[in-house]
Formats: C-alpha cells, sequence, structure tokens
C-alpha cells in the first residue's frame, strides 16, 4: 500500500521503480521544503507585522501547496490564480467587503515543478499539498498501468476538478522541412524533462508514428530554454502539451519564423482509440503570430490531491474554487481561466474524488 513514510516513485520514463531518483529525492525534497518554509516565516512575519499576532490568528493559519509546472507554461500561471482565489489570510476583509472570498485562515501558494509525474510523486510522499496533472499521467499512476505499469498504485491519489484541455504542441522552424512527427527521425528533439507529461506523451506520439527514442537525439529542454535552442539552432524540434497560448510560444512566435507540426492521421486515430484520455483537437490559426493553425490530440488538465487531506479543507478549496470572486479571478487572470468552468469539473475525470469535493459536487448539483 502506498503510505507518507513509504511511498512509491513512479519512473520518468515507465513507470518502473528508479532507483536514482529514490536516491536523488532528498535532496530535491530539502530544497523545497526550504524554498516553503521560507515562503511560510514571510507570510506569517507579514501577519505579525500587521498586528495580528494573537493566539487564535497563529492557530488558524494554515497552508497549502499546489504544485504546477514550469513558470513559462500554463500550468504555473492557473496555479497562482487558484492559489489566489482560495486563499484568505486571517485578518482580511470579509468577501463582500472587497475582501478575499477564499478559504479562512488560509494561505495557497503556487510551486513551480517539473510537471505532471513530478506533481504525483510529491502528493504521494506528501511534499505538496495538491498539484496539476494530465488525466492520463493520472491515472496510470492510480491503477499502476500504461506508463506507470511495475510502479506500486498510488491508490492515494484524489481529485479535486478537471480544469481544461492541454493541447500537444509539436514546435519547429518554419524552413525545418519538418512536416510531420515522421520527420523527427534523425533530428535532435526536446521531449522536455523526464518526471513532466509531456516527456511521457511525446513518447507515446512517437510509438504512434512508428519511433522510438533512439531514432532521433533526445533533449530534456522545458519552457524558454527549449524556445531558445530552437532559435539558435541547438535543436530541431520540441515537445510541449500546454493551454494555448501559453507565454513562451507567443514570445518564440513574435521573433522567430515558427510553425506547429500537426499530430493527424491514422497515427492520431491509433492513439485516441488506444488512450481514452486523448481526444482529436486542433490549435487555432492566429493563436500564435504567424503560425497557421494544426490539428493534434489533447489531454485534459486536472487538480489533485491526497486522500490523506482533510475532507472539511477540501471541502472549502472546493467550494472557493467555484464561487462567483474566483469566476472573476479565472476570467482575467489568465487566457485559459475561461475555460475553467463548473459544467467541465468532472469531464475525463479517472481517479476518484477527494470526499471532500465530492461533498461539495453533490450539494451543487453536479454529481448525482
Amino acid at each position: 500500500m502506498v503510505s507518507a513514510s513509504n511511498p512509491p516513485l513512479l519512473s520518468q520514463t515507465k513507470g518502473q521503480f528508479d532507483p536514482a531518483r529514490q536516491n536523488a529525492t532528498p535532496v530535491k525534497i530539502n530544497k523545497e521544503y526550504l524554498m516553503i518554509n521560507t515562503f511560510k516565516t514571510a507570510a506569517i512575519s507579514a501577519v505579525l507585522a500587521l498586528g495580528m499576532a494573537s493566539t487564535a490568528v497563529a492557530q488558524e493559519l494554515r497552508f497549502f501547496t499546489i504544485g504546477t509546472g514550469g513558470t513559462a507554461y500554463t500550468y504555473y500561471p492557473i496555479g497562482g490564480v487558484i492559489a489566489n482565489a482560495i486563499s484568505k489570510p486571517p485578518g482580511s476583509r470579509e468577501c463582500g467587503d472587497g475582501g478575499s472570498c477564499g478559504v479562512e485562515g488560509l494561505i495557497a501558494s503556487a510551486v513551480s515543478s517539473r510537471g505532471s509525474v513530478d506533481n504525483v510523486n510529491a502528493i504521494i510522499s506528501g511534499l505538496r499539498d495538491s498539484g496539476f496533472a494530465q488525466s492520463d499521467v493520472a491515472y496510470w499512476a492510480y491503477t499502476g498501468t500504461g506508463t506507470m505499469e511495475g510502479s506500486e498504485p498510488a491508490t492515494d491519489l484524489r481529485t479535486i476538478a478537471a480544469l481544461f484541455e492541454e493541447h500537444i504542441h509539436l514546435v519547429a522552424m518554419a524552413d525545418s522541412g519538418i512536416n510531420s512527427v515522421a520527420d523527427l527521425a534523425g533530428k535532435r528533439v526536446s521531449l522536455d524533462e523526464p518526471g513532466s507529461g509531456t516527456y511521457v506523451d511525446a513518447l507515446l506520439i512517437m510509438e504512434a508514428n512508428g519511433l522510438s527514442i533512439d531514432d532521433l537525439t533526445p533533449e530534456a529542454l522545458k519552457g524558454n530554454a527549449a524556445s531558445e535552442a530552437l532559435r539558435n539552432g541547438k535543436i530541431d524540434a520540441f515537445f510541449v502539451v500546454t493551454g494555448y497560448p501559453t507565454g513562451s510560444l507567443v514570445e518564440l512566435a513574435s521573433a522567430a519564423d515558427i510553425k506547429l507540426v500537426p499530430i493527424d492521421g491514422d497515427a492520431a486515430a491509433t492513439l485516441t482509440e488506444k488512450y481514452g484520455f486523448f481526444s482529436s483537437s486542433e490549435i487555432p490559426e492566429g493563436t500564435y503570430e504567424g503560425v497557421a493553425g494544426v490539428d493534434t490530440v489533447a489531454v485534459g488538465a486536472q487538480w489533485f490531491t491526497s486522500a490523506k487531506a482533510d475532507e472539511e479543507l477540501i471541502y472549502n478549496i472546493t467550494k472557493a474554487l467555484w464561487n462567483d470572486e474566483s469566476r472573476k479571478l479565472l476570467d482575467v487572470g489568465h487566457a485559459k481561466g475561461q475555460a475553467i468552468t463548473l459544467d467541465t469539473a468532472l469531464a475525463g475525470v479517472g481517479v476518484p474524488l477527494h470526499a471532500g469535493a465530492e461533498r461539495f459536487y453533490r450539494e451543487a448539483g453536479v454529481l448525482k
């Protein structure tokens, strides 16, 4: 069974137990632990500075972390918007008086990470309270199947909400001659960092097109680093799975002549038939300056926590996520925020709901 004292670590490739990652984990945990606790110390200091350091206030303070992704991609800014929406530090003005309408006494923070697999591992280990992950990665982690076959199932993983659709972008220079996934053979291609959902999906897409990682020169670049490497001719293409438009590609398209390579045809059909989490979709023309629209495949971005998380807390967080003030923040905070709606909060959910979230959705009439 999964436990906080002996959590399984999901592989960054095919789901096998990874001793190297196991040995490296304490260093990463310590680093993030220090970062999170530095944030907590600063927040408490701010409360003290405002003269609200009563025993009652100190007892009310609660912290809640949200694992996101690289700072150049959609998870991170969306995480920041949601963290603001659900937070209500002690001493805040009342909701109706222009104050926060979040959870009383809660200070939530968005934490950058390597992405979906990293966030699932962090939730299982107790390093983070919650995190975003692709629907496919989360389901495979929960069941110990698919790309996570061989790992102990992450049976403590629970869903808070489905958020938005993420599209698989395959980016190349306009004059690269790369017009399909098959054209990646023999090229230098960034698959993103192991531990990201992009890495997992890139391997599946290549497999559906008859390629393996041995057929190209793989790189592990994220965000602006991948964009710069493409512009400078150090790589020929890169994958990224993100909600469009994403900041790093907006910047890249404004500075260089790029294209999006289609992920379509029989290979895409095979992918969507084999894996129910993938769906055929498109990135419209005009999403990125001067870049034509393309057919591609998409997965769902969802928000997860641990079954061990307090039921009342998750109930209140879920309720705060869907209140009217949060709706306003989501609409103006990021282009993808408008796609986060209560009507689609359970779309494509393959991991059980947390008991607190389930209670809210039943009360709201979303879950019968």
